[in-house]
């Protein structure tokens, strides 16, 4: 399993990065569950012993996402395994164990909490002025972190507001960055390539998680992670009237199903109907007659 493991992070991976199939993140993110868990439960063993009871038995004790992170890895490296010819062809001992559930997660920073967390970002600009900066633009935009950290000098264009970025979780991709961003960027200092960095090198993902945090503990804000700054922008941008397309558009993804349910999440015409036929039939139960007022029409 550790010659397996080894050819897949540099053979396999680096192959589809270069194909653009692979982002050199998610590279790094199969290293480190492979070193986590992989190899440390199945590292020593054959390939071609490994039964479903030896994978269930690593990841019993994982919690929900975990779980299932992990048993996509594994069961991506077992396929592997079968196309090389490593192990008997259908014989995948990760395939079909059960999955863990998870709930999608809707945390939206209320108008409040933002400014506490714009007010707390202030007072730690000082000491990480890169890191403070990038979360700003992740917050103002909506993009993912990954993609705010990654962004390089030659990626904008200052001139018509326009970002490209040549690896996101959806391939190449053109964002058009709102004033409020360029504005930010434009006062960075260009040290290097890289928009946000520290001189050595570019802003890490960790960096950016323990300032986040640091300043979501001075602001008071509970229960929030970096990616809820992406819910908070693109909830916001449905509560505005923007239509399934456009969101789509914003999220950078290729199809308009998680742009549905942030639309249904503000617009929840369920919730609407119930109010709008309870207040018809207490009319009618108070005498004033039941007419049922259409409800209003979003935009898709």
């Amino acid at each position: 399993m550790a010659d397996l493991i080894e050819r897949f992070m540099e053979v396999e991976a680096p192959a589809r990065i270069a194909r653009g199939r692979m982002s050199r993140r998610t590279a790094d993110e199969y290293g480190r569950q492979s070193k986590a868990y992989l190899l440390p439960a199945l590292g020593k063993r054959r390939v071609s012993d490994v039964k479903r009871g030896d994978v269930e038995h690593m990841v019993a004790r994982l919690p929900g996402p975990s779980r299932n992170r992990i048993l996509a890895l594994t069961s991506r490296l077992f396929t592997l395994a079968e196309r090389w010819e490593w192990r008997p062809q259908n014989d995948n001992p990760a395939r079909g164990i059960e999955r863990a559930r998870e709930e999608p997660r809707d945390r939206v920073l209320a108008p409040s909490e933002l400014a506490a967390l714009a007010e707390a970002l202030d007072g730690l600009e000082a000491e990480s002025p890169a890191a403070v900066a990038a979360i700003r633009v992740a917050t103002i935009t909506g993009l993912r972190i990954g993609e705010v950290l990654g962004m390089r000098w030659e990626h904008v264009d200052f001139e018509t507001g326009r970002l490209a970025l040549p690896e996101t979780k959806a391939g190449r991709r053109v964002h058009h960055l709102p004033t409020a961003a360029l504005e930010i960027l434009a006062a960075l200092p260009r040290i290097n390539d890289a928009c946000f960095t520290t001189g050595r090198a570019s802003i890490t993902y960790k960096t950016a998680r323990d300032v986040f945090g640091s300043a979501c503990e001075r602001g008071g804000l509970a229960d929030v992670r970096l990616h809820d700054l992406r819910h908070t922008v693109m909830t916001n941008a449905a509560a505005e009237g923007v239509g399934t397309h456009v969101l789509r558009d914003l999220l950078g993804h290729k199809t308009t199903a998680m742009a549905d349910r942030y639309i249904r999440a503000v617009g929840n015409p369920v919730r609407d109907a119930r109010e709008q036929v309870g207040a018809a039939m207490a009319a009618m139960m108070a005498g004033k007659g039941g007419e049922v007022v259409p409800m209003e029409r979003r935009g898709g």
